[in-house]
């Protein structure tokens, strides 16, 4: 059995595996909003609760990827054209959001490394579990329905997280050595926010019809 079988359509969408990485992501996302409990709390006390839906960006990403999977271990025969647009515009931000924060947190982590973070087990948890969003959304876009103008919405929510994020002061706790970097974030974050939405378009581009 080769390496590309595990890249294979029939492997990938094997019911028992897309079973498994629904579980995973599932778990992952609740044990996301968990580890954004402390944050979600100080922005309840200090902030107007519409900013709430802002502050959890990785476990908003993974449960919209939790929700796309969904369809395809359940492929609807028939949609209406309200919840067709519904489904597409859930896969389009389950990949830019999944391909956004996977690598976001991870450049996060080894900035704040390179600046004298101490690393420990959890920081290299997250550094899988991160780089596993970004990887599994890069390899079923092709299985999903997504289509240039969800993708296009959902790069208006990207970018409007960040301007909320960057300017009301919820955006994710950063390493302390990164605390004097804020604005540099702020840029990194909506140039990745760019790159997220042009790296779903050009595969949405040069993809063959499944």
């Amino acid at each position: 059995m080769g390496i590309s079988f595990f890249w294979s359509r029939a492997f990938l969408l094997d019911r028992r595996f897309l079973w498994l990485l629904f579980i995973v992501n599932l778990l992952g996302t609740i044990y996301g909003y968990i580890w954004y409990g402390h944050q979600l709390q100080v922005t309840a006390a200090t902030k107007p609760a519409w900013m709430l839906p802002f502050v959890p960006d990785s476990p908003t990403a993974s449960l919209f990827f939790t929700l796309a999977l969904l369809y395809l271990l359940f492929p609807p025969a028939r949609l209406s054209k309200l919840a067709s647009a519904g489904r597409l515009i859930i896969e389009a931000l389950a990949i830019v959001c999944s391909v956004k924060y996977g690598v976001w947190a991870v450049v996060m982590i080894f900035a704040g490394q390179a600046q004298g973070d101490v690393l420990n087990w959890q920081h290299y948890m997250l550094v899988a579990s991160h780089l596993g969003m970004a990887a599994e959304a890069l390899l079923y876009f092709r299985f999903m329905k997504a289509r240039l103008g969800a993708l296009a919405v959902a790069a208006c929510w990207l970018f409007l997280n960040d301007t909320v994020d960057y300017t009301y002061g919820v955006y994710p706790y950063l390493p302390n050595e990164l605390e004097d970097d804020v604005t540099t974030v702020k840029w990194f974050t909506v140039g990745l926010s760019a790159a997220s939405f042009l790296c779903a378009w050009l595969s949405l581009a040069f993809r063959k019809p499944s």
